[in-house]
């Protein structure tokens, strides 16, 4: 039996949900999300359907127009190059790219790499306390001691 919060049949067409559009597209849920929020700024062969019914919070579009939509996106953009969906251009990369906020996210990166190193290793909650030590989000800070702990265990492999 199929799942209705994925597909169903309304006024004799099929209409698809959201969930259904990442699955049959590959897309992030935030695409389709985006896809379906500006696209007034689309010409009319790559805009995304208009919502046909809704169930609940759940939004259902036209399944043929839903893929017609992703052939003509695909014949102009490309399946590889889904990013031009409305973001700004970008490497995809955050802070990779270097510039003032890569040099905090370094600073972050060695801080935790010391309190690694003093730890003997990871431990639980070491992000939220840096964050009450240091300032800041536990998130970003989080994201700093990921990036340190690959460099810990890495230096640790290597006998340093």
């Amino acid at each position: 039996m199929e799942d209705v919060r994925l597909r169903r049949l309304y006024e004799g067409r099929w209409v698809v949900s959201r969930a259904w559009i990442v699955q049959y597209t590959g897309a992030a849920s935030s695409t389709v999300a985006r896809w379906y929020a500006r696209r007034e700024e689309q010409v009319e062969e790559l805009r995304h359907p208009e919502v046909v019914c809704s169930v609940g919070r759940v939004h259902y579009f036209d399944q043929q127009a839903v893929v017609a939509f992703w052939a003509a996106w695909q014949q102009d953009v490309g399946a590889g190059l889904l990013g031009v969906s409305g973001r700004r251009a970008g490497d995809g990369q955050g802070a990779r790219g270097g510039g003032h906020s890569r040099a905090q996210r370094e600073q972050a990166v060695g801080v935790a790499l010391q309190a690694l190193r003093a730890a003997g290793g990871y431990r639980r909650g070491l992000a939220a306390e840096l964050a009450r030590v240091h300032g800041g989000v536990a998130r970003s800070w989080q994201r700093a001691v990921t990036e340190a702990r690959a460099l810990y265990e890495q230096g640790t492999e290597q006998g340093q």
